[in-house]
């Protein structure tokens, strides 16, 4: 919601202020923490898009397609940015992200098949 200009006080010309404590000092800062390993992870991603080029061929529509996602990305992703350590730290970390989302989705699946087998016995 955008704030209101102060409304003038009947009888008086000034414009009324808001009370003290009401607004913010100052705005809010982005997290320069998350925009670095943001822009490591995008580093990453880059490095993979480039692997995928002479797996489809500049030419065919994918290999178009991955050029233009290129040339738009190398623009925002500083040289260095994904050093071999950052890129197994992402690496490690997809992986261990991966194994948890398997094992719950596997609890998934036998909470559904446990339930499966009660309603057969019910009926």
């Amino acid at each position: 919601m955008a704030p209101q200009a102060p409304a003038a006080v009947p009888g008086s010309s000034q414009p009324q202020q808001a009370p003290f404590g009401t607004t913010p000092a100052t705005g809010p800062s982005p997290n320069r923490g998350y925009e670095a390993a943001g822009l490591q992870r995008l580093g990453s991603v880059v490095k993979q898009l480039e692997e995928l080029v002479p797996m489809f061929g500049a030419a065919s529509a994918p290999g178009k397609a991955v050029l233009d996602a290129l040339n738009k990305l190398v623009k925002l992703v500083p040289a260095g940015s994904v050093t071999p350590a950052a890129q197994k730290n992402n690496i490690e970390q997809m992986a261990m992200r991966n194994t948890r989302d398997n094992q719950q989705m596997q609890a998934l699946q036998q909470m559904r098949m446990q339930g499966g087998q009660q309603g057969a016995q019910a009926a």
